[in-house]
């Protein structure tokens, strides 16, 4: 069995104080929502306790789908490192980049040099979208939805180079006679995943994508809030799940801290998914929330 840890927008704190030249830009808003609410939401100590609680589930692999930045400060680069070792060694962690890795222009890239061993692929490229790691049956897919934009927007795109290799590689892969395959990005990618301002500009394309090709598992940070959609691909509905925070301590159940543990099993006919919520309790302790309802099983021997 294959169990999968998904973690998201972390947020990682404290946030270094800026020289004054760093806040000429956009930072300038996210300083000020930082100083507001910001800091007050996301919680150091929460954030550690629930990393614990992962390793101590022991899971074969962990995925990260972005936000270790907050305004994309070139010190937050060397704490987003700092942040992905504690989750483990690259070869068991999988990081793709969302909207505050890449708040201004060169922030991305920066981050990228970086974390660059957490997104390396099979083909030893690193910092390069999609990019594809095997174990086994399992492929994890991870994708790239991270651009600058102007204040007040924190929108996402794929990209036509980027959503056309992506395909190619879910393409080759649903090929085999089994392979259960993962895509992680950051912006929820289906369409109504979230408000204008904050989508992603090519959910159409990616949902026509997964349309003709497949997935097996989608994976997506960036609104914040625990939440399951379907996509229709050409094997019947893809689960497309979103986690909440991983440092948020206060909210509604949906919003407070938590990740998702997947358990994937493959049979004689092919895999089997079920997956539970843990986070953030009522009593304030970090453990089980409940199982989460995700509809079918996949099957190796449909073809698309």
């Amino acid at each position: 069995m294959f169990r999968l840890a998904h973690l998201t927008d972390p947020h990682v704190g404290p946030l270094p104080r800026p020289q004054l030249r760093q806040l000429m830009s956009k930072r300038l808003t996210g300083w000020f929502n930082w100083q507001r609410s910001r800091r007050e939401a996301h919680d150091m100590v929460l954030l550690s306790e629930l990393v614990a609680d992962i390793r101590d589930r022991k899971p074969s692999h962990i995925a990260c789908t972005g936000d270790t930045c907050n305004i994309g400060l070139p010190s937050e680069w060397a704490t987003s490192r700092v942040f992905l070792e504690g989750l483990g060694a690259p070869e068991h962690v999988s990081f793709v980049p969302g909207n505050h890795d890449a708040y201004v222009q060169g922030a991305l890239e920066g981050l990228l040099r970086e974390v660059g061993p957490w997104t390396r692929g099979d083909d030893g490229s690193e910092g390069v979208f999609p990019y594809l790691r095997r174990d086994g049956p399992i492929a994890i897919i991870g994708l790239s939805s991270a651009i600058p934009t102007l204040p007040f927007v924190a929108s996402g795109r794929v990209g036509a180079k980027q959503m056309k290799a992506a395909e190619e590689m879910l393409r080759e892969l649903g090929q085999e006679e089994s392979c259960f395959r993962i895509v992680l990005i950051h912006h929820p990618p289906h369409v109504g995943g979230t408000s204008a301002g904050r989508n992603l500009t090519d959910a159409r394309a990616f949902e026509a994508m997964i349309a003709r090709v497949g997935a097996e598992l989608v994976l997506h940070g960036h609104n914040h809030v625990g939440s399951v959609a379907h996509l229709q691909g050409p094997r019947g509905p893809v689960p497309v799940v979103g986690a909440p925070s991983a440092s948020a301590r206060s909210g509604a159940t949906t919003h407070r801290a938590g990740y998702h543990l997947f358990a994937i099993d493959q049979t004689k006919t092919g895999f089997t998914l079920t997956a539970e919520l843990r986070g953030l309790r009522p009593d304030g302790t970090v453990g089980d929330m409940g199982m989460l309802s995700l509809e079918r099983n996949h099957h190796a021997s449909e073809k698309p």
